[in-house]
């Protein structure tokens, strides 16, 4: 397979790795729930490679679908290159605007990509997909950067998205009237292989099941007819038919019937060959709407008559924010995400989007809930200082809306959009509609990144993590497993298990107790009983000789040395 070289890529292709665990800081006040929590819809504010490790310990191959609408790299975005590679070359990179100018403008824009797309490919379940979009700058070398982290045998389609419906008398040489939707899955179902990524098929439209319109009181239901010949000639399928009304009719020429002889006497037997209300015609082939599969197969070709397009967009985010001049120039409509969702989801699956921009993947999969009953999860990652007062608003303002249509209330648009922020900041209607979004699976829970979890900084007690922080880090750091912070029990300092292990964390975010406290006879007498699995003791220090703790089946990891990853 040919590899794609950059300036930079030998800096940043395991820089993924490199990034260091942060906490994640809930924002009860920004959310939208009665409880905060990391298992609720999330919207995170902070930079997204750093919020896509931090979420690696909940959410590691949990994902079930992908989206990202990152920059397309042509110049006028005004993006930034923000990633601290230990490089004196990228060094040079950092906080500096990437323009037309920039002549390294290519390798950048690689160099963010490559260990954005590396965490994200840990984040997807093995049966998950991703759909980036992007234009003609980037997307010959994003398909080979693609082939690299996710493997050229999991490329699913090259969509194209028609994003104008007008065409561009002033372009110098073709209007450019479509965008590119590249879609890999983390594992494609080939030959044998019976675990991986299904698409789902897109529903009928009613049109589509209009065409079955003919009906002669067949129990199997109405019906289309078609042409029972083909190309492809045949000797043996070249014979005469006679109609019931004793007409001879041969095929036309050059071509001959779909099916033998003795075939065909079976469907007519079986009534599934039409020969017209007089039993005259040249005989055609019914096919009955209840042997149709339900679905569609979906095309390539992605019509803004279907989807959506950028006008459309543009005025569904004016619809809500009527008051604001937003900073997008080219937002994506709802009804594109809702397609990519349906299509690659089930009703319980997690979405997520780590550059939400303006919000449109939480309002699809809020609106596909909404329409087939669905329990769908979004996680949205905004790094620019809008990530609530634009991406988190528009759900809140989505939700509003809902709430006020559920309740039989008038809705106004300009109502909606100039006084919503005031209303959710009124205490009596903030906490009904939290109760309302909790009820029907719209809630969710505000994050902004917090300081690093580093263990040398128990060491001075300064940004010592929250005992969840510091639990989700050890835990997934020592298993490589999800972490469920449900299953917290302080009264033991139990905080999960494996098939394999058991793990314990003796720990309190204070200085003081952390130089008390250590694992002791008594702690070891009063842990729960005994299941089978070895025990990981996660504590300050170990005041129990190794005996016991052999005996106990005990594995103590002194905090902060010792975390690290159990191989299996």
């Amino acid at each position: 397979m040919p590899i794609l070289q950059f300036k930079g890529k030998t800096f940043v292709q395991n820089h993924h790795l490199a990034v260091k665990y942060h906490q994640l800081v809930p924002k009860k006040e920004l959310s939208l729930t009665d409880k905060v929590s990391l298992h609720d819809n999330l919207i995170i504010q902070g930079d997204n490679l750093k919020a896509l490790k931090a979420l690696l310990p909940t959410y590691s191959g949990k994902i079930k679908c992908i989206y990202i609408d990152p920059p397309y790299n042509t110049g006028n975005e005004n993006w930034i290159y923000s990633d601290n590679v230990n490089s004196p070359m990228i060094k040079e990179w950092l906080g500096k605007v990437v323009d037309k100018e920039d002549l390294t403008k290519h390798d950048k824009w690689l160099c963010m990509m490559m260990p954005r797309l590396k965490l994200l490919r840990e984040l997807l379940s093995e049966e998950g997909a991703i759909f980036i979009s992007c234009d003609d700058n980037e997307q010959h070398r994003l398909r080979m950067l693609m082939d690299e982290v996710f493997g050229e045998q999991n490329f699913i389609s090259n969509l194209i998205w028609q994003k104008k419906f007008s065409p561009q008398n002033d372009a110098k040489y073709f209007s450019d009237n479509h965008d590119f939707l590249i879609c890999y899955a983390k594992n494609r179902i080939d030959g044998e292989q019976n675990s991986g990524f299904i698409r789902n098929l897109l529903p009928r439209t009613d049109s589509q099941d209009q065409r079955y319109s003919n009906s002669d009181n067949d129990p199997r239901g109405p019906w289309t007819s078609s042409d029972l010949t083909v190309k492809t000639y045949s000797a043996e399928y070249d014979y005469v038919i006679t109609t019931p009304s004793g007409r001879k009719v041969n095929p036309t020429k050059g071509r001959c019937w779909f099916t033998s002889k003795a075939n065909l006497q079976k469907l007519i037997e079986d009534n599934r060959i039409w020969f017209g209300e007089n039993e005259n015609n040249v005989p055609r082939l019914k096919t009955f709407l209840s042997d149709v599969q339900e679905g569609i197969v979906p095309l390539s070709i992605w019509l803004h008559s279907e989807v959506g397009h950028n006008q459309q967009a543009k005025q569904e985010l004016k619809d809500i924010f009527s008051e604001i001049d937003l900073p997008f120039d080219t937002p994506k409509p709802v009804s594109l995400l809702k397609r990519i969702v349906h299509l690659s989801t089930d009703k319980d699956d997690i979405i997520l989007d780590s550059f939400a921009g303006s919000g449109t993947t939480a309002h699809a999969v809020i609106e596909l809930n909404e329409d087939d009953g669905g329990n769908r999860k979004f996680i949205l990652v905004e790094q620019e200082d809008y990530a609530n007062t634009i991406t988190a608003e528009r759900v809140r303002r989505v939700v509003n809306n809902l709430y006020h249509q559920g309740n039989n209330r008038k809705v106004h648009k300009e109502k909606t959009a100039k006084n919503a922020k005031e209303n959710f900041y009124s205490k009596p209607f903030a906490k009904d509609l939290a109760a309302f979004a909790v009820k029907n699976n719209c809630s969710f829970s505000y994050f902004e990144l917090g300081p690093t979890i580093e263990m040398e900084s128990m060491l001075t007690g300064k940004s010592l993590p929250t005992y969840e922080e510091l639990a989700r880090y050890i835990f997934y750091t020592a298993t490589g497993s999800e972490f469920n912070e449900k299953k917290i029990k302080r009264k033991t300092n139990y905080i999960g298990e494996t098939d394999v292990y058991e793990l314990y964390m003796l720990y309190e975010p204070d200085i003081d107790w952390l130089k008390q406290n250590a694992l002791t006879l008594d702690w070891v007498k009063s842990m729960p009983k005994f299941t089978g699995k070895q025990r990981l003791v996660f504590a300050p220090a170990k005041y129990v000789d190794d005996e016991t703790c052999r005996w106990n089946r005990i594995d103590f990891c002194q905090l902060p040395y010792e975390i690290y990853r159990i191989q299996k």
